[in-house]
């Protein structure tokens, strides 16, 4: 990182940091239904801060459930393209009693922000904005293309991303895929996680006799 993006950076922490806290107020529980309207306003305020930060053809995209927001900016000829997902929904904060600063209110504490949201995953899809917005403020330009798509399901089962992709491989095509939103193996030891798994989802139901039988039948 140079000096002039050092600066940028420190120049803009305050900002940053209260940006962050507005997004974190935001009760985008994706698993209740009466929370649609929080889930809606955080979708208008990831595509208002993907714009904010230059990139461009900004979509929020309606789906059956929650909406996606698209954002990319094309133009870094030769170089590689780099798809950044994110999500904007979080889990209910349940049980309330074991919080000691209130869920949707972001408090700092001992150099660490604590918020519904603020570790999955609205801090570090964030992070990933702002960076493009500190190196096109500070170059002017960025070293490689970029794409966001940014869903609103992720925390109940990720169905309309999942359609959305497999029907827009050409819009969604990178060479790589950039997700922050796993874990570290300790606190200042930055980790790399190059491959996820994904899971499979089974349910099993057997039927058998009303009565106890003989071990061997």
């Amino acid at each position: 990182m140079s000096n002039t993006t050092d600066a940028f950076v420190h120049e803009s922490q305050d900002r940053f940091l209260e940006e962050l806290k507005t997004f974190l107020r935001i009760p985008s529980i994706s698993t209740l239904p009466e929370h649609r309207g929080d889930i809606d306003r955080a979708a208008g305020f990831v595509a208002d801060s993907l714009r904010a930060a230059g990139l461009e053809n900004v979509e929020i995209i309606p789906t059956a459930k929650h909406p996606l927001v698209y954002a990319d900016w094309m133009h870094a000829p030769g170089k590689p393209t780099v798809l950044c997902y994110g999500h904007y929904d979080v889990q209910p904060p349940d049980p309330l009693e074991l919080w000691v600063s209130p869920p949707f209110e972001p408090t700092i504490r001992d150099g660490n922000l604590y918020a519904r949201g603020s570790a999955d995953d609205k801090g570090q899809m964030y992070m990933h904005i702002k960076a493009v917005e500190t190196l096109r403020a500070v170059n002017g330009t960025l070293p490689v293309n970029v794409k966001f798509l940014i869903e609103g399901e992720e925390e109940v089962g990720g169905e309309s991303i999942a359609k959305y992709v497999a029907e827009n491989p050409e819009k969604l095509k990178a060479d790589v895929a950039l997700v922050s939103d796993t874990a570290l193996y300790a606190e200042g030891i930055p980790t790399l996680c190059i491959g996820l798994r994904g899971l499979i989802y089974t349910e099993l139901e057997a039927t058998g006799p009303m009565r106890d039988l003989h071990s061997g039948l």
